[in-house]
């Protein structure tokens, strides 16, 4: 190889070395590299080793990661997490102008159920949708657009409502699930979604004014739904009530039936346990959809078994003998004038259909005589009257969980004269709801104790409440009940096998200008069995009108003691009780009591025959205005 003496020397040189062949020189072959060959050998290997770098920085994260995730997902997996409501809006109400939101921030309201589970109250999921009207483009656009999802919208007031200067908005409650997944496609900016709750209740007028409602927030406004308002609301667990829906129908049914034959404007039912005061039943006609309570008349909405106040009349009479019997000052052999009307003031007490002769204390209840019960009264006075009243529950509200309960229209102390005692003693002058009722003739069967009436389901049977009397004076009293059945006006509620017992009472209801005449209300308070009390049923129209199947009258042995004693009959074997016939002759002879006992020796006269007397001498001529009880 010839080499130029004028070319720039090698940098390196390389020698080749070929295989010699046979019979030849071996071939020396030296090859040079230059500098820039070299330069660029090393920046190649210099981006190979930053490769390698870079790969394994990529290989190491993509290696944390997956660990990352591994713990994440499998090792240490997480709760489910739900995203925060309205994460991605891009604004913040005003404080002024936050939506009713406390109600959302917890677990959804509870269920409420009758004793046997039946859901009676539960909440659904909605939504509301709102707006921020500082991003919606076109108001005009946005409302007419909205008008087509939600028909109910007046376009005008969204359309004003969107051009406003507010930067939050409601423009429509409780919207179902495909209404808003129809907003949602509009791709309205500005327009968001709020879950929310709605109230439903399955059973539509099934104890409508016992449960009441609730308001577009999802607060209680009546009934169950306010008076537990916090524990619907941070209790998640469903509240179980004492009512049982098989029960409440059949009382329903049968008032409708009795409200409709007479006429009646009203009515109301109860069932209650009178040994842990746990209501069954309360109905109140007229009624309403619960799930309509907005479009309720204040009529349908008025709940009558503890809101309204009315004149007992004679179904108080059990509470007058109770008082008499308890304290000892009379006995089942007394008598009492019933020949002759009371005139005091210008008030006359009469019998309806009396019997004109002295009665004994059975015969005062089974004939419902209103001149017995006031003699009664007038011999214990009206300080033992007030006092047992008291000791009742009479003077106060029922302490039952129902926030419309009424506090009874009573006389002043101060105002407690001899008037207002004879008339009290058979019902008059004095106006209590017919829970009040119901739970004085409760513990007047169930042996002597005062139970507080509940609307919640109690899980136990054991007597609760205050004693009230004695248990002697209660014995007797269920066989006077029974005598008000058997031999009494109340024969009409008789039921084969459950030996009823009660009392009827007609009361004139008052208007402004005194007793109504021919406007009464009717009622029948009765407890079955008799010989082993349990329940107490009531029932009560309002108003009724008599017809020719009760030959004119209206009154409470024609027109709900029937209906009484139709529920007992269709309510009992559903609540565990058979009637029994079997022990028929042992059961009667247990509640047996003469309608006129044999004296055991000649009484002195009554002394509220004496007293009586000397008012009559000191009454005033002025003309008489007629209280009574106009029927048993």
């Amino acid at each position: 190889m010839t080499i130029d003496p004028e070319s720039e020397p090698p940098q390196s040189p390389t020698t080749r070395r070929g295989t010699p062949r046979h019979g030849s020189v071996p071939l020396m072959e030296t090859v040079w590299v230059t500098a820039p060959d070299l330069n660029r050998r090393a920046a190649l290997e210099r981006t190979r080793s930053r490769l390698v770098l870079a790969a394994g920085g990529f290989m190491f994260l993509f290696v944390a990661v997956l660990l990352k995730l591994v713990d994440a997902t499998i090792i240490q997996p997480l709760p489910a997490h739900q995203p925060e409501r309205h994460a991605a809006q891009p604004f913040s109400p005003p404080a002024d102008e936050q939506p009713a939101q406390k109600a959302l921030q917890h677990e959804q309201r509870a269920m409420i159920t009758d004793r046997n589970g039946e859901i009676l109250a539960i909440s659904l999921p909605t939504a509301s949708v709102y707006a921020n009207p500082r991003e919606v483009a076109d108001a005009a656009e946005a409302a007419h657009k909205l008008k087509q999802v939600l028909p109910r919208l007046d376009e005008q007031t969204v359309r004003a409502r969107l051009s406003s200067e507010k930067q939050f908005i409601y423009l429509a409650r409780q919207i179902t699930p495909g209404e808003q997944l129809a907003i949602n496609r509009l791709g309205i900016p500005g327009i968001y979604f709020e879950q929310t709750e709605k109230r439903r209740y399955p059973m539509g007028r099934v104890a409508a004014q016992i449960l009441g409602g609730v308001d577009v927030d999802g607060h209680g406004i009546a009934g169950v739904e306010r008076f537990f308002e916090k524990r619907l609301h941070d209790d998640p667990s469903p509240l179980r009530l004492a009512l049982d829906v098989r029960v409440q129908a059949v009382v329903r049914d049968e008032l409708s039936r009795a409200m409709q034959e007479f006429g009646a404007i009203g009515a109301c039912g109860i069932v209650m346990d009178v040994r842990t005061g746990e209501v069954l039943a309360m109905v109140s006609l007229p009624d309403y959809d619960a799930n309509k309570e907005g479009e309720a008349e204040a009529d349908a909405r008025f709940n009558r078994a503890v809101t309204g106040m009315y004149e007992p009349g004679s179904t108080f009479k059990l509470q007058t003998a109770s008082m008499a019997l308890d304290s000892g000052l009379v006995h089942i052999w007394n008598q009492f004038d019933a020949s002759h009307n009371i005139h005091i003031g210008r008030f006359t007490i009469s019998d309806f259909e009396g019997k004109h002769r002295w009665l004994y204390l059975p015969e005062v209840l089974a004939y419902s005589s209103n001149l017995g019960a006031a003699h009664i009264a007038q011999t214990m006075g009206a300080e033992r009257q007030r006092a047992w009243l008291r000791s009742m529950g009479m003077l106060a509200r029922t302490g039952i969980e129902l926030p419309e309960q009424g506090l009874p229209i009573v006389p002043p102390a101060a105002n407690w004269r001899d008037v207002v005692t004879l008339t009290v003693g058979f019902g008059h002058g004095i106006a209590v709801s017919p829970l009040h009722v119901v739970r004085g003739t409760a513990a007047i069967a169930n042996g002597g104790i005062l139970p507080r009436p509940t609307i919640v389901d109690k899980d136990e049977e054991s007597p609760q409440g205050t004693r009230v009397m004695q248990q002697s004076t209660s014995d007797t009293m269920r066989k006077l009940m029974r005598l008000v059945v058997t031999n009494g006006y109340g024969k009409s509620a008789e039921v084969p096998g459950y030996y009823p017992g009660g009392k009827t009472g007609t009361a004139e209801k008052v208007g402004h200008h005194g007793y109504k005449k021919h406007a009464n209300v009717a009622a029948f308070t009765s407890v079955f069995p008799m010989n082993a009390p349990r329940y107490a049923v009531y029932m009560m129209l309002d108003e009724p009108h008599a017809t020719a199947a009760t030959h004119g009258y209206a009154t409470a042995g024609w027109v709900a003691a029937p209906a009484a004693g139709r529920v007992i009959a269709r309510i009992g074997p559903m609540l565990g009780l058979l009637p029994d016939l079997t022990d028929k002759a042992a059961i009667d002879a247990s509640l047996y009591i003469p309608l006129r006992p044999g004296r055991e020796r000649a009484p002195a006269a009554p002394v509220a025959s004496a007293n009586f007397r000397r008012e009559a001498a000191l009454r005033m001529t002025a003309g008489p205005a007629t209280s009574h009880d106009p029927a048993r």
